[in-house]
């Protein structure tokens, strides 16, 4: 989860307000670029910028300064307030803005926000869901619309949207604790969340994390002194004790769900999109989407086959088998898919993953890692577990970790299809020699065999297909199994 440090601008100057109320300002900085100077030297990834002027005018008012910002900082930014015509999107994206914000012309235009997707690429259009008292607020705040903020959610997610910043208006500039119910439930929905408003200690911040979200914008904490950028970001690292999440997997060959042992004997279990909706409506966490035969038969992943899965899921969705370039990534982020899945071509143009995760953000990266034990050693496979490699397993995944990845899934392949539990072994030496997520994959069975790898800590996910297919374990009781087994999950 990445920390963004916020500059409020209003009157030219940096400032906050206290619960978006115009008549409560407080200054903090007359030059706001040499804020984001600060900023950036005291370990900030990425900016988020607001026009104050703008959202209260409905117009651009400090777009020039906001410029020079951009220009001033090697990091990226986001920028909003006041955007309501296509001239100043491009503007700002042409100008060296990373991505804008859109506010109340998304309540008020969805046909707007729709084409700006279709022209710019989701990654680059965040939709802000500004909430009061549960309902939508527009034109800097100072509106409170009907519209609830979940059924605006369920709009959004009709149109395209990959990516929300959700502020409690009510929590903002308190310095209290975050609404985590409601990024929670914005989460359930498969977006890429961004958290704000209240956000003011390292304990919030953990709890953020934990929830899956994207990124959580700190202001007020920053410019008192209650909270460091260092100590935040140090706070996003804790992966110790985190909620655990069911993953329910599709491998899908020419456009239907398949499973077999081993990666052989495949058989028909049934059509992607009705079983996605299915495990989505279940309670499962998040859901992965595999084309299995894609890698080796040198073809790309079925584009409209994940529009009719990401339009009929309300979690968050992984779709991987034949990516081989960003341009790859990024059109299957445009279809709906929340991350990328990486497998062969992370081995075969290591490069990618680098330039995948520097172009979308770690946590849209995940890289599939295929084992296998090769005379008492684990290597690597690729093409579908057809072709072995001279790589360790374990230093594959210290080297993708090293390039940008967020999240490994590791599939063991003597145990895929088995119904013999997890690789314990495997997923151990790999857990300790890296720090980020690890999804166990391949083996399970019965209800035991998800707890175990759970309970050892050597997984922060299980993932399963067969089970999960044939109807023998539900979603729901597989989490009241964990839950009763002092397993930490999402609920």
């Amino acid at each position: 989860m990445k920390i963004i440090p916020a500059i409020d601008i209003l009157g030219g100057k940096c400032v906050r307000l206290f619960r978006g109320d115009y008549g409560q300002v407080k200054k903090y900085a007359d030059d706001p670029i040499e804020v984001a100077k600060k900023f950036e030297n005291d370990g900030a990834e990425f900016l988020h910028v607001i026009d104050l002027d703008g959202a209260k005018d409905g117009e651009s008012v400090n777009q020039d300064l906001i410029l020079q910002i951009a220009n001033s900082v090697n990091i990226p930014i986001e920028v909003g307030g006041g955007i309501r015509n296509l001239q100043t999107v491009k503007t700002y994206l042409e100008g060296g803005v990373n991505r804008v914000l859109l506010g109340t012309k998304a309540v008020e235009d969805p046909d707007f926000l729709s084409n700006l997707i279709e022209e710019f690429g989701p990654e680059r259009i965040v939709v802000c869901i500004d909430v009061k008292e549960e309902k939508v607020a527009i034109k800097g705040w100072r509106d409170i619309t009907k519209i609830s903020y979940l059924d605006f959610a369920r709009k959004l997610k009709t149109l395209g949207v990959t990516e929300v910043l959700c502020t409690d208006v009510l929590k903002d500039g308190t310095l209290t604790v975050p609404n985590f119910e409601m990024y929670e439930q914005l989460y359930e929905f498969g977006f890429n969340v961004i958290a704000a408003g209240g956000v003011s200690t390292t304990d919030s911040i953990k709890k953020l994390n934990a929830i899956g979200l994207r990124g959580a914008v700190i202001g007020k904490a920053i410019y008192e002194g209650n909270l460091s950028i260092k100590d935040a970001t140090e706070a996003t690292k804790t992966i110790s004790g985190l909620a655990k999440r069911i993953i329910p997997c599709l491998d899908v060959k020419n456009g239907r769900v398949v499973k077999g042992v081993n990666f052989k004997g495949l058989k028909d279990v049934g059509d992607p999109v009705e079983l996605g909706k299915k495990y989505s409506d279940e309670g499962a966490d998040e859901l992965t989407f595999l084309d299995i035969t894609a890698s080796k038969e040198d073809r790309e992943t079925t584009y409209e086959m994940v529009r009719q899965v990401a339009r009929n899921v309300f979690i968050p969705f992984t779709v991987g088998g034949g990516i081989k370039t960003v341009e790859d990534v990024r059109k299957l982020l445009e279809c709906g898919a929340d991350k990328v899945s990486i497998g062969s071509a992370a081995v075969i143009n290591p490069d990618l993953v680098r330039e995948a995760s520097e172009e979308f953000g770690s946590q849209c990266i995940v890289v599939s890692v295929d084992a296998k034990k090769v005379q008492g050693t684990y290597k690597i496979f690729i093409k579908g577990g057809s072709e072995e490699t001279d790589l360790e397993a374990v230093d594959f995944c210290k080297k993708v970790e090293e390039l940008g990845a967020g999240e490994i899934l590791l599939n063991a392949m003597d145990n895929d299809g088995v119904r013999e539990g997890f690789n314990i072994e495997l997923l151990k030496m790999v857990t300790e020699a890296v720090k980020i997520s690890v999804i166990a994959s391949g083996g399970a069975g019965c209800l035991e065999h998800f707890l175990e790898p759970l309970k050892e800590d050597c997984a922060d996910a299980v993932l399963a297909a067969s089970v999960f297919h044939s109807g023998e374990i539900q979603i729901q009781q597989l989490k009241k199994y964990l839950e009763d087994n002092s397993i930490t999950i999402r609920t």
